[in-house]
């Protein structure tokens, strides 16, 4: 059975514990292994939705349907906490995953890092798909986190399908595309899309000026697991921890990872598991 979120001052290792995450395709890949490192001993599930994706061009009703059912499969596998590993689903589905699964499975969503970014001073590009660039829900971000500080937002036109496909003249191409479209003056990038801090190195590398200082990447990753072990009242695993099994879910099927998933460290690392019987 999933345990009760712990208070603030519970933050404590605790023992076995399961984590799921979801999201349409790979881009959950960067949360897991985050995931990996706080807690190599963590159980794992990871859902995803082949026969849906992509959910950027769903309507919000269609997508928070798609995603309430990937969430309902990982839940059925008896998480502790489940991390929505996708931008789109967190600003379309979660209130309707927290009410359909919390308290009993705390739900936590994934936004850009624009506060953390924002924080730095600027100047600020958001990295995110065309469908997220310029929306209310951005909008609102940057106001509320980045007043006062110079923010472009860029559209990376088919940058998140080349990742998940691991197509990598797509990737080129589109990270190309981008960089382009990026201001000199940018000392710090958001990636507002959780697929594309699988390919950070790529874009920190096309969008580094050799006049400027070295460019700063915010991803969403590392916080959301941090905050998902927080949620459940656990910290990091101390020294050495045995490796966690992995549940592959595929719209609801047990299956395996998607072979791009192999093409990144982040699913090369959820090779060296068992997994789960």
């Amino acid at each position: 059975m999933p345990h009760p979120p712990g208070r603030s001052g519970d933050i404590v290792y605790r023992g076995r514990v399961k984590i799921a995450l979801m999201d349409s395709g790979i881009g959950l890949l960067a949360a897991t292994a985050a995931v990996r490192r706080l807690r190599p001993d963590a159980d794992l599930v990871l859902s995803l939705d082949p026969d849906g994706m992509p959910w950027g061009p769903r309507t919000p009703q269609d997508l928070t349907e798609r995603a309430v059912a990937v969430a309902e499969a990982a839940a059925a596998h008896g998480p502790d906490a489940l991390i929505v590993g996708c931008n789109t689903a967190t600003v379309h589905a979660l209130p309707a995953l927290r009410a359909r699964l919390e308290p009993e499975v705390p739900v936590i969503g994934t936004v850009p890092a624009i506060k953390p970014a924002a924080a730095g001073g600027g100047p600020v590009a958001i990295w995110a798909t065309p469908a997220t660039t310029g929306s209310p829900y951005q909008k609102a971000l940057i106001r509320d986190f980045a007043d006062g500080v110079h923010v472009a937002e860029v559209p990376c036109w088919g940058l998140a399908e080349a990742v998940e496909h691991a197509d990598e003249a797509a990737i080129d191409a589109a990270i190309t595309a981008a960089a382009a479209l990026t201001p000199e003056d940018v000392t710090t990038v958001v990636l507002g899309c959780t697929h594309y801090e699988l390919v950070a190195e790529r874009i920190r590398t096309a969008v580094q000026r050799p006049d400027r200082p070295p460019l700063v990447l915010h991803g969403s990753a590392g916080a959301v697991a941090a905050q998902a072990l927080r949620r459940i009242g656990s910290g990091p695993a101390p020294g050495a921890a045995p490796v966690g099994t992995v549940t592959v879910l595929l719209s609801g099927r047990e299956g395996v990872l998607p072979d791009p998933a192999l093409a990144y460290e982040e699913g090369r690392l959820l090779q060296a598991v068992t997994p789960a019987q």
